[in-house]
């Protein structure tokens, strides 16, 4: 790889640099020791990367991009159409993650759109969409890596996590759903030039049951490595490929702010500081610090000072709304947006801002009070 393209693929690794940078940094306050090893949870890792490839699996296979077709094409509103698109990611970001569903549904929705003709609703659907995506990931712990991690971290039960998200979830649902009252109601015909067809039946069965495997190690049935193992084995006897698929750039930022909170927990005056935070609110603490450093890194520092998980898990989620780096899923649509023709990066980042604080301070009132 020559050294233009190391730099090129730098530039889009900023989390994980800043995540070493961090382990480094701290490895000089707390020199290397046994205890570091104790720091790595490896739960966690091995399920996000068996979950990675089982989504993998599933868009290589056509299954998003053939639900997604079938849902928007025919007649339909503009409201109506608005509110499917807003709500795909919504709802399968809640099985294979936020950042998934946008990459996903993204790109599908700026070829609606201009399909039906109606650029001018682009930034407006893909903001909507973008929150869709954070909030709906909140409510199962396979949504998101913070859940995962939290849900790994405390020992939480199943539906004990959904009992904490559920009541924000509906709450996301009916915001989302009033705010697409507000497209035109104007009626278009959606049809797509060509009709995406599903890839191997054999192994889209495949792929489910590994899909099932990991929701039983997920809910404490079956130990980490079951569905490991068997991801490992169906990839290299069915499709090798998706093994290179996996974000290992988000399993090694992991590894890296495993240490560095490691290391922040074991230093007495950063201990104080942030144990006096979270005492004080830990939901205003992980709101707060997930606008600068995002909301996975928030997790991950936090779940150290304190024992309030449910309060944690809220604040991280909440937390994913507000900047452009709360969620680093959002970046992904801002992304699609700033390539695509005739984009307005201010404007996007302008109503981006505006309508996240806007859900920000509606959920977080609750929450807070």
């Amino acid at each position: 790889m020559t050294l233009r393209k190391w730099v090129k693929r730098l530039k889009g690794e900023t989390v994980l640099i800043v995540a070493a940078l961090c382990a480094l940094a701290s490895a000089f306050f707390v020199p290397p020791d046994g205890e570091y090893l104790g720091y790595i949870d490896l739960r966690v890792l091995a399920l996000l990367f068996s979950l990675m490839v089982v989504v993998a699996a599933f868009q290589s296979l056509g299954v998003f991009r053939w639900l997604a077709q079938r849902l928007l094409a025919g007649r339909h509103s503009l409201r109506r159409l608005a509110l499917l698109l807003v709500l795909l990611p919504f709802f399968s970001s809640m099985f294979i993650t936020n950042d998934v569903a946008l990459i996903t549904f993204v790109p599908f929705a700026l070829l609606s759109l201009e399909l039906v003709g109606r650029r001018e609703l682009t930034i407006r659907v893909l903001v909507l969409q973008t929150v869709a995506a954070n909030l709906g990931s909140m409510l199962t712990p396979f949504g998101n890596p913070q859940n995962l991690y939290l849900y790994s971290f405390y020992n939480m039960g199943f539906f004990q996590l959904l009992s904490i998200t559920a009541p924000y979830t509906l709450l996301s649902l009916a915001l989302l759903c009033l705010c697409c009252l507000s497209f035109p109601r104007d009626t278009q015909e959606l049809h797509f030039s060509e009709a995406v067809s599903l890839g191997s039946r054999l192994d889209l069965w495949l792929f489910l049951g590994l899909f099932a495997v990991c929701l039983c190690s997920i809910l404490h049935w079956c130990h980490y490595l079951v569905p490991l193992v068997l991801t490992v084995l169906l990839c290299c006897l069915r499709r090798p490929e998706l093994l290179k698929k996996a974000d290992y750039s988000l399993l090694l930022t992991f590894v890296c702010f495993f240490i560095f909170s490691g290391n922040m927990g074991r230093i007495p005056q950063v201990r104080t500081f942030f144990a006096r935070c979270t005492e004080l609110s830990p939901v205003l603490t992980a709101i707060l610090s997930s606008q600068v450093i995002s909301n996975v890194p928030s997790a991950v520092l936090l779940s150290r000072f304190t024992e309030n998980g449910a309060a944690l898990l809220v604040g991280t989620n909440l937390g994913g709304l507000g900047t452009l780096v709360a969620s680093l899923a959002s970046l992904i649509s801002y992304r699609f947006y700033a390539a695509s023709r005739d984009a307005r990066p201010g404007r996007y980042i302008l109503v981006f801002t505006l309508v996240n604080l806007a859900f920000l301070l509606l959920l977080a009132l609750p929450a807070l009070l």
